[in-house]
């Protein structure tokens, strides 16, 4: 790119110190008008002197009117003599030679914007696919551009198009979804070798969106919602197994201190009847085991628990 911005500012400097050689000639058709005005002006010839005057003035007029152009700050001109390229013109004010001389090709050297499209393109596991996205491109040579290709910013659309599908192509449609960046930068280069030749360089390439048929997305979504699936099952049973591990060691650390396990369903217990309305029903071994009572010590215990309204 160093090498294209050197040539460039090559090309800018020859067209500085190119001046049409005009000059010369605007003088002595001045400095004929002139005579001929004041001929005109001591009344001889008076006729015929006053219409070459007047003719005179109005070729005047007219070459002003087609030798005289404007370019724009970001523009270059392809100008043509007979023909032939004769050099680049612009921006600002420069001259032609009228008839002569043509100003054919006006380039733009700011940063282009080109959305394209590869619409219903197979992807290498065969699934059609839309995708959609901008190329950012910028002439650096408007010679090459007018010269080598007869419409540069058609040429650019296209060679973006089939580089897409290409690339498309080539890679499975996993890949494309997750791969964005990469398949950018792929794009990129691919276009850029195409387009140097034109005196234009690719700056970006951004896919903006990819479209797959909505069967396959819809199978997508119920696979993935399926992996979710599995993955909380799967959570699900490693926290059992924690627990029950938890147990384990807990049912270690009870088994040679029963007034420990006591207190423990003492309060397990307690948390239970708490709860307004609530029912617990215990095995009567593990009364025994827990020696909790009888069953009449738990129906008054629930019933020392309850609001005073219900127990009246």
């Amino acid at each position: 790119m160093n090498t294209r911005l050197f040539k460039s500012v090559i090309h800018k400097k020859k067209d500085d110190q190119h001046i049409p050689p005009i000059a010369g000639t605007l003088f002595g058709v001045f400095l004929i008008i002139a005579v001929l005005g004041a001929l005109v002006g001591d009344g001889k010839y008076s006729d015929a002197l006053l219409g070459t005057w007047v003719l005179g003035w109005t070729m005047i007029g007219s070459y002003f009117m087609f030798a005289l152009k404007v370019a724009s700050q970001w523009e270059k001109v392809i100008v043509l003599r007979l023909g032939k390229f004769i050099g680049l013109k612009g921006p600002g004010l420069f001259w032609i030679i009228p008839i002569v001389d043509s100003a054919t090709t006006w380039i733009d050297h700011r940063v282009m914007v080109t959305p394209f499209a590869a619409q219903k393109t197979l992807t290498k596991d065969t699934v059609p696919v839309d995708v959609d996205a901008v190329l950012f491109w910028v002439v650096w040579d408007a010679e090459k551009a007018a010269l080598e290709v007869e419409d540069y910013r058609a040429a650019v659309d296209w060679a973006a198009q089939t580089a897409l599908r290409d690339i498309i192509g080539k890679k499975m449609l996993a890949d494309i979804l997750v791969g964005r960046s990469s398949i950018d930068k792929e794009l990129q280069a691919v276009i850029d070798e195409r387009t140097t030749p034109w005196g234009v360089t690719v700056q970006s390439v951004e896919i903006r969106d990819i479209v797959i048929p909505q069967d396959l997305e819809d199978a997508m979504s119920r696979q993935a919602q399926a992996e979710r699936e599995r993955q909380a099952r799967v959570i699900l049973g490693e926290s059992e197994k924690q627990i029950a591990t938890s147990f384990a060691d807990a049912s270690e650390a009870y088994i040679n201190n029963p007034t420990a396990l006591h207190l423990r369903a003492m309060n397990m217990l307690f948390e239970g009847l708490k709860e307004k309305g609530a029912l617990v029903i215990v095995p009567s071994s593990a009364v025994d085991t827990m020696n909790l009572g009888g069953m009449s010590g738990m129906i008054s215990l629930a019933q020392n628990n309850l609001p005073k309204k219900e127990q009246s």
